[in-house]
């Protein structure tokens, strides 16, 4: 039997504050396979954003393992080095924020080129044409030469979206990725996703408090106060857990 793509083992984090300490999540263990498009659905403060990064690294976990299992190689994330996750994360993962932290004094498509000029994957010309192909894929390739700051707000969370494919990862981690688009550009996003899982085959795990998203994922879980729900008790939370037939 072969191993999923992505592993958490008992994975907890405690925060420690003025007001004392929090606990964010409690002994998660997931299981993520390959080419599979997972959602992690909760409320406000459930831990979605903690539990995702502690899957990219970003944040340190209080205990437990988060492993990587890829060509044949097993790597536990969080006993590497900075640099060399980093490293890593440039190579294999790519990641979309919420606040979409686009460079504002580059171009859309400069913002796009610069993963792939940092990690050294293509030549300036190559990059370039990736680029605007993967501008193109969000529908926002006309944009190309203009700054975020005369962009709207959802047509910075494509280009987020754009850049965070730029280096062709084989998992993508998304943080509410779809929050602050309207309804048709949110649904051509999720076309987008659903096409690099099927077609491409990247895993991709994004985090969101909208329920009603669930069946458009192949998968998708429920977190509440920190821990996963099994699926009965996430009816709950008025979600049952579903997978895609």
């Amino acid at each position: 039997m072969s191993s999923p793509l992505i592993e958490l083992r008992n994975v907890s984090k405690t925060y420690s504050t003025a007001a004392g300490d929090f606990t964010a999540l409690t002994d998660v263990n997931l299981k993520i396979e390959a080419s599979e498009f997972l959602g992690i659905l909760g409320k406000s403060g459930a831990g979605k954003s903690t539990l995702l990064n502690m899957v990219n690294g970003v944040d340190h976990l209080t205990s437990g393992e988060v492993i990587m299992h890829a060509e044949g190689k097993r790597v536990s994330i969080h006993e590497m080095s900075e640099d060399a996750l980093a490293l890593w994360r440039g190579q294999n993962m790519g990641v979309v924020y919420q606040s979409f932290q686009l460079l504002p004094m580059l171009t859309l498509l400069e913002n796009v080129m610069l993963p792939m000029d940092l990690a050294n994957n293509f030549r300036p010309r190559e990059s370039k044409e990736r680029a605007m192909y993967l501008l193109d894929l969000v529908e926002i390739a006309e944009h190309a030469q203009k700054f975020p700051a005369f962009i709207s707000g959802g047509q910075q969370q494509r280009v987020a979206i754009a850049r965070a494919l730029a280096n062709d990862p084989a998992i993508l981690v998304a943080d509410e990725p779809t929050g602050s688009l309207d309804s048709l550009t949110a649904d051509h996003i999720f076309d987008v996703f659903e096409h690099l899982t099927s077609e491409q085959g990247k895993t991709i795990v994004m985090v969101t408090h909208d329920m009603g998203l669930a069946s458009r994922f192949s998968r998708s879980l429920m977190i509440a106060d920190g821990q996963l729900l099994e699926p009965e008790l996430a009816s709950d939370y008025d979600l049952t857990v579903r997978r895609k037939k």
